[in-house]
Parts: C-alpha cells; sequence; structure tokens
C-alpha cells in the first residue's frame, strides 16, 4: 500500500474512534468547535476548511460522527485538516497507527 493510501486509512481509523466518542465525550466537541472557531477568526488556518468544518460541526453528534467516517472526497480532504487533532491519547494514536500498518501490510 503506498503511503498516502496508508495515511488516509490512519486518518479513518483515528476518526472512527472520536465518532464513537462524541455522544459520551461532549468535550471532543466542545474542543473541535472551539477550535474551529478560532481558524475562523485568525484567517490564516485554511479558511475554505474552517468554513467546511464550522458547517459539518453545527449538526448533532450522530451527523457528525457520520461525517467523520464517510468514505468521499469531502470527508476525505477534511481529515487531513482535522479539529479533532490531539482528541485522542498519544498511545491510542499510536495503536491506530499500529493496527493500521498491520492490517494494510497483509493486504496484496
Amino acid at each position: 500500500m503506498d503511503r498516502h493510501r496508508l495515511a488516509e486509512e490512519r486518518s479513518v481509523a483515528y476518526h472512527r474512534v472520536i465518532a464513537g466518542r462524541l455522544g459520551d465525550q461532549p468535550a471532543i466537541l466542545d474542543a473541535a468547535r472551539r477550535r474551529v472557531s478560532g481558524w475562523l477568526a485568525d484567517g490564516a488556518t485554511a479558511p475554505a476548511a474552517a468554513t467546511r468544518w464550522a458547517a459539518v460541526l453545527a449538526g448533532d453528534p450522530a451527523s457528525i460522527a457520520a461525517f467523520l467516517i464517510e468514505r468521499s472526497e469531502v470527508a476525505d480532504e477534511l481529515r487531513q485538516s482535522s479539529p479533532f487533532a490531539g482528541a485522542l491519547q498519544p498511545r491510542e494514536r499510536w495503536q491506530i497507527w499500529r493496527e493500521v500498518r498491520d492490517r494494510t501490510s497483509r493486504q496484496p
């Protein structure tokens, strides 16, 4: 698997864990919304992506969770500048990376 595809698979796996926690841990969503508000206020951090994230994060937790794991061009693009960076502990993130690496290395 090429590195770009591996990065996409890791991103989806990372966001899948976050999507599963949105209902139980509203602080994750609150932090993402604050981050996007900051992006919009400073105007320096990918304004188009910030605007699109603001629209996604205006939804309810279920629709946000669905978007986070969606396999579409828009979702793939937005996950590259995710307001959920840092939402998981480093050990969790590295575990996800190892699992995805191991899973994808077995694929032809």
